[in-house]
C-alpha cells in the first residue's frame, strides 16, 4: 500500500487538532504496528451518541500525546504502514478499543471487507474467454444506488450489462425527490459506497443535491454512466425457455424495441412509485395540488397558504425548510411520530476534518466504521419483544421503554410552552415501531405562530382549502400530499412474466411480495430484485450497504453459472418458503408486528413484507457466497 501525502493545503497540525481521537488511535496502530495505543491510558470511553464527541473522553494531556504522535509520523514524508490488513483477531481488538464496547467476533471479517482491507468483489476461479463473456448480458432496470453498485461489480468482472432508466438522469430517489430540505437521514460516511468513501462531504448529513452529485461522480469514475440508456422504460419482460433469455420490451423516444438478456435485475427498490392519498372533493380545489415526490423547483411558495398532508420523513424535512417563507403552514397528521434528536445534524464538517478524511491514511475507513456502527445493529436488541416485560402497550422491552422516556422528555422540552401540541405529538406506540425519523427542527417549527398541526381527520377538499371533520375550513393555495410510496409493488409493477407464463404481479398478489434472501423468486430464472421483500434496512444502516451485499450475491451467482456451464437458475420453492417462514418467525419477535400502530412495513394482512429482521452482519453472511444447491439449475 503506497501512501502519498498531498502537498499541504492547510497546516497538518491544524487538521490533526480537528481529528477524532478514537480514529487517530487506529491510524497509529496501522502505521506503527504498536498495540499500546489500544490500551489505557489511550483507550477511548464508550460514547453512544450518533455523532460522538471527537475527544472520546480522553484526558487533554493524553489527547495531546496522541495528536503529537500522528503529526510526527506524517510531518516529514510519506511513511509506509506497518499493518494494512489487521486480520480478524487484531481487527476485533481494534474495533473494541475504538468503540469502548464488546464487539462480537463475527463483525471482524465484515468490517475488514467494508473498510477495504480485504477484497469484497467476487473473483473468477478461471477467467472465461471473451466469447463466453460476450454471450452474457445483464439488463438492469433503474439507475439509482443499487444499479450503480451492481454496475461497478459487473464491470470489474467484465460481464456486459445495460441499465435502462425512465428518467433523464441517474440517481433514482435522489433525482426524483427535490423538495426543500430533502436529504439523507443516515450520515454520509455510512451512506456511501465502500469503494467510493473518499468523498468531500460538506456536512455529516448531506442534502439531496450533494448526494446526487456523489452518485454521478461514482458512476463516471467507474464507467457505469456509459452503460445507461436514459429516457428508456421497461414495459414488459418475458422469460423465453427455449432461448434461456429474457425478452424485454423497451419504450424509447423512437418507439418500442425488443432487448434480449441472459439476466434481468430490478434495481428500482421499494420507494419509487408515489402513492398519493385521495380525498373527497379534490377536483374542486382551485389551487396547486401535488405529491412531494413530484416537486417542481420553480414552485412559488413565498407568502402562500400551504397545507402538508402527512408527518413522515418527507414532511419532517420539508416543513421546517419552508415554514418561514409561507404565510401559513397547516400540517395534517394522522398519527404522531417519534423523532430522534441528533446534535450536529446540520453542522458543517470542518476544513481540518475534511482534509483528514480525504488524505490521512486509514482515517476515512475507521471514521466510516464509527458511523456504520452507530447507525447499524446496535438498536436491534431494543426492538426485540420481551415476553416478561409488564408494559407491552408502550414499549417492547426495558431498554425500549428507556428510549421512550428519553424521546418523550425531548418532545416535552421542545414543546414546554405548548401543552396543546404535547398532547398531539407524543405517540402512544413503542419508539422505532415506524420508520426512524431524525428531528430537523420539527417540533420547534410546530410552535411557530404561522404553523398549525391539525389532528382532526380530513373530511374533504374545498375550492380554497381543506375542511376537517369538525366542519372547519382552513385556507390553502398549495396542498402537498406527503403520503409515501406504493411500497408493496416493488418489481411487480414492471410487468415481468416468468417460466410457465406467470406474471410477478400475480405471484405477489394481495400486497404480499416474498423472495429468497429478498432477491430471487421461484419460477423466475436469472431474475434478481435488489432491495426486494424483507431486505429494506429498518433498524438503521444504509441501503448502500445492502446494495453492495446484494451486488456480491448476484455477481457470485453469475460467476458460478458461467464457470460451471449453467444457463439458468431459479430458486426452489422449498428454499424460498423456508426462508420466508424464518423471516416471519423472526418478525413475530420484533417491534414491527406490534399491534398498536400502522406502518408501511406491513401489508393489509399484518405481515411485515418490507423490513429486514436480521442484523446487517447476518445478512452480509447470508448473501456473501451463493449456494446454488438452493436453485433449480438448467445446464448450458
Amino acid at each position: 500500500m503506497n501512501i502519498e501525502m498531498p502537498r499541504k493545503t492547510l497546516d497538518l497540525s491544524t487538521a490533526i487538532a480537528e481529528g477524532d481521537i478514537r480514529v487517530l488511535l487506529m491510524v497509529l496502530v496501522h502505521m506503527t504496528g504498536d498495540q499500546r495505543w489500544l490500551e489505557p491510558p489511550y483507550k477511548p470511553k464508550r460514547d453512544v451518541r450518533l455523532i460522538p464527541d471527537p475527544e472520546a473522553g480522553v484526558p487533554k494531556q493524553i489527547q495531546d500525546e496522541i495528536r503529537a504522535a500522528v503529526l510526527k509520523l506524517f510531518e516529514n514524508g510519506e511513511p509506509q504502514p506497518a499493518i494494512t490488513d489487521p486480520g480478524d483477531e487484531l481487527m476485533l481488538k481494534m474495533m473494541r478499543a475504538c468503540l469502548g464496547e464488546n464487539v462480537a467476533p463475527e463483525y471482524a471479517p465484515l468490517m475488514r471487507e467494508e473498510m477495504g482491507f480485504i477484497p469484497r468483489d467476487v473473483r473468477w476461479t478461471r477467467r472465461p474467454s471473451g466469447d463466453a463473456l460476450t454471450a452474457q448480458h445483464v439488463l438492469i432496470v433503474g439507475a439509482g444506488v443499487c444499479a450503480i453498485a451492481l454496475g461497478v461489480a459487473l464491470g470489474r468482472l467484465g460481464i456486459p450489462y445495460t441499465i435502462v432508466e425512465k428518467n433523464a438522469e441517474l440517481g433514482g430517489t435522489w433525482y426524483v425527490n427535490r423538495y426543500p430540505g430533502c436529504g439523507v437521514d443516515t450520515p454520509n460516511h455510512s451512506y456511501s459506497y465502500s469503494f467510493g468513501a473518499r468523498n468531500q462531504w460538506t456536512r455529516y448529513f448531506a442534502p439531496r443535491e450533494e448526494l446526487l452529485a456523489y452518485l454521478k461522480k461514482v458512476a463516471i469514475e467507474h464507467d457505469v454512466r456509459s452503460h445507461i440508456r436514459f429516457n428508456t422504460r421497461l414495459t414488459a419482460s418475458r422469460w423465453n425457455e427455449s432461448k434461456r433469455r429474457w425478452i424485454s420490451s423497451l419504450e424509447t423516444g423512437n418507439g418500442l424495441e425488443d432487448f434480449e438478456s441472459t439476466t434481468l435485475v430490478s434495481a428500482i427498490g421499494q420507494l419509487n412509485d408515489p402513492s398519493p392519498a385521495h380525498f373527497k372533493g379534490e377536483e374542486e380545489f382551485a389551487g396547486l395540488k401535488l405529491h412531494s415526490a413530484l416537486w417542481s423547483e420553480d414552485l412559488g411558495l413565498d407568502g402562500k397558504h400551504v397545507a402538508v398532508i402527512g408527518t413522515g420523513a418527507t414532511a419532517m424535512q420539508l416543513v421546517p425548510s419552508i415554514a418561514d417563507r409561507v404565510a401559513s403552514m397547516t400540517v395534517y397528521q394522522r398519527s404522531a411520530q417519534w423523532s430522534r434528536p441528533v446534535a450536529g445534524y446540520s453542522d458543517p464538517i470542518t476544513e481540518g476534518a475534511r482534509w483528514l478524511l480525504a488524505h490521512l491514511p486509514f482515517y476515512v475507513q475507521w471514521y466510516r466504521f464509527n458511523m456504520f456502527w452507530r447507525y447499524g445493529d446496535g438498536l436491534l436488541p431494543f426492538l426485540r419483544k420481551d415476553p416478561a416485560w409488564p408494559h407491552p402497550d408502550r414499549a417492547v422491552n426495558k431498554g425500549n421503554d428507556r428510549h421512550r422516556q428519553e424521546l418523550t422528555d425531548f418532545i416535552l422540552s421542545e414543546l414546554k410552552d405548548r401543552p396543546d401540541l404535547i398532547e398531539k405529538c407524543v405517540p402512544t406506540y413503542p419508539p422505532y415501531g415506524k420508520r426512524i425519523l431524525l428531528d430537523n427542527g420539527w417540533f420547534k417549527t410546530l410552535t411557530k405562530p404561522n404553523v398549525e398541526l391539525v389532528t382532526d381527520p380530513i373530511d374533504r377538499f374545498a375550492r380554497d382549502g381543506i375542511v376537517t371533520s369538525d366542519g372547519k375550513l382552513r385556507p390553502a393555495d398549495v396542498i402537498v400530499i406527503s403520503t409515501g410510496f406504493k411500497v408493496t409493488e416493488m418489481a411487480a409493477r414492471l410487468n415481468i412474466t416468468g417460466r410457465g407464463g406467470e406474471n410477478l404481479r400475480d405471484v405477489w398478489a394481495n400486497d404480499n411480495p416474498t423472495a429468497y434472501l429478498g432477491l430471487t423468486v421461484p419460477g423466475f430464472p436469472n431474475f434478481f430484485c435488489m432491495l426486494g421483500p424483507n431486505s429494506g434496512p429498518a433498524h438503521g444502516g444504509s441501503v448502500i450497504f445492502q446494495s453492495e451485499c446484494q451486488s456480491r450475491y448476484i455477481t457470485g451467482c453469475l460467476v458460478d453459472m458461467i464457470e460451471h456451464g449453467i444457463a439458468a437458475i431459479d430458486v426452489s420453492q422449498e428454499a424460498h418458503d423456508r426462508y420466508v417462514r424464518e423471516v416471519d418467525q423472526e418478525h413475530q419477535q420484533l417491534i414491527w408486528t406490534h399491534p398498536g400502530m400502522t406502518t408501511y412495513y406491513r401489508n393489509s394482512a399484518g405481515r411485515v413484507f418490507s423490513a429486514m429482521p436480521w442484523r446487517f452482519v447476518d445478512y452480509w453472511a447470508m448473501t456473501h457466497d451463493p449456494d446454488l444447491s438452493q436453485y433449480r439449475q438448467t445446464r448450458a
